[in-house]
């Protein structure tokens, strides 16, 4: 974080200090993350609306308001959607006003989120635009609608919101200076979507255990257990994880554990153009040794991308690229994991402290960040080759992986 952003780190807040605020009806300002080219939004729970909020909107925020909310409320009010999640815009059907002014407004948004409202009661096309929020929220698409929604779910309202981009007097976006100048002007707390997607993860449970079977394989016999996220309950496309575990670890102290990341090309085709393979073939080993420990086996292939993905990744680096080049080239960040599913797992499996076999210091940081606490780093070292040299330099260099 530049210095800059330093300066404006007292202006964020977590979930848990705005959910008084969100219950009270107040105006909050949603930005993605803490980089200084954010844009922002403005954001009150729709069942909270006022004439004054509306209008505050209306004058600060400048832009469309938006009503975010969930499919089953446009399909219960007959409101087809376009070709994107915004749907046809609405008004509240009246006998006088011509829906754009704010006390129209504020009707067209209690009508809308009133479950006795019927279609008739609704105006197409109108003043205000429902947004259809994914399934899943901020864990699935990290958008201001789902965020918006989200954030009336965790204050216990209807979940529905209005947001509003929020346009500088001279026409352009306000970026993050221009966001925080409105905070300090007008007592607006601000929010990351970052922070919520975080807030998800440490309060929601995220996995469900589909199976569980013993699993003789050439490292010697291990209980498999599999899991998969539901954060998505919408689609079969669920994430699979798997946990190998020997010995008995529920509620032991200290387990060996190592946090894998699926790598089809390294681990079952014996590629040398990675370490993964060989990763693993010493994990187990560890395991083996120690007597008890678990394998997490986790469905994030080529650092998070797909296969599909890291093998255009390779392509590029066959043309010059590093591993890290590669992946921003294809629009990527250099590391697109997350450890909160795989410390969602390990809690689930009874473990509290563990050992953990990693070179990935960001490894120890999002897992420790879930509520495992990690007593001992266990490095993996593996001899480099001739192909996979600069692979390994750069995960050295440039993602500061504890290598030699």
């Amino acid at each position: 974080m530049n210095s800059l952003n330093k300066d404006f780190e007292k202006f964020f807040h977590k979930v848990e200090e705005i959910i008084t605020d969100i219950k009270a009806g107040k105006t909050i300002i949603i930005v993605d993350d803490k980089s200084h080219e954010n844009k922002g939004v403005l954001f009150q729970a729709a069942e909270k609306v006022t004439l004054q909020s509306l209008n505050f909107f209306m004058v600060h925020g400048k832009g469309f308001i938006y009503l975010p909310c969930e499919g089953k409320r446009l399909e219960e009010l007959g409101i087809p959607e376009d070709f994107t999640p915004l749907s046809l815009s609405v008004d509240a059907r009246t006998k006088k006003g011509t829906g754009i002014s704010a006390p129209d407004r504020v009707k067209t948004i209690k009508t809308f989120i009133n479950h006795q409202s019927k279609p008739e009661d609704i105006l197409m096309p109108g003043h205000i635009f429902p947004l259809k929020y994914h399934s899943g929220g901020v864990l699935v698409r990290a958008g201001h609608a789902e965020a918006a929604v989200d954030l009336a779910k965790i204050a216990g309202l209807i979940p529905a919101g209005i947001i509003c981009e929020i346009i500088k007097d001279n026409g352009e976006i306000a970026l993050l200076p221009d966001l925080v100048e409105i905070s300090k002007k007008f007592n607006l707390k601000i929010i990351t979507i970052e922070e919520l997607i975080r807030y998800r993860k440490r309060k929601e449970k995220l996995i469900e255990k589909v199976a569980e079977v013993s699993m003789p394989t050439k490292w010697g016999n291990f209980k498999a257990i599999t899991y998969r996220t539901i954060i998505n309950p919408e689609t079969a496309a669920a994430e699979i994880h798997v946990a190998l575990i020997k010995g008995e670890i529920k509620g032991k102290k200290d387990v060996p554990v190592r946090v894998h990341s699926q790598c089809l090309t390294g681990d079952t085709f014996g590629s040398k153009r990675c370490d993964c393979g060989e990763q693993l073939d010493s994990a187990f080993k560890l395991i083996n040794k120690n007597g008890s420990g678990v394998l997490l086996y986790m469905a994030q292939e080529g650092r998070g991308i797909g296969l599909c993905n890291k093998m255009k990744a390779y392509e590029l680096q066959e043309k010059g690229f590093d591993t890290v080049e590669a992946n921003l080239e294809l629009g990527f960040e250099a590391d697109m994991r997350d450890y909160g599913i795989g410390a969602q797992i390990l809690s689930d499996l009874g473990l509290t402290t563990v050992h953990l076999m990693t070179n990935n210091p960001r490894k120890i940081i999002g897992l420790e960040g879930y509520g495992l606490k990690i007593t001992k780093v266990i490095p993996v070292k593996i001899k480099p080759n001739e192909n996979n040299k600069n692979y390994l330099n750069t995960k050295k260099t440039k993602l500061k992986h504890m290598l030699d």
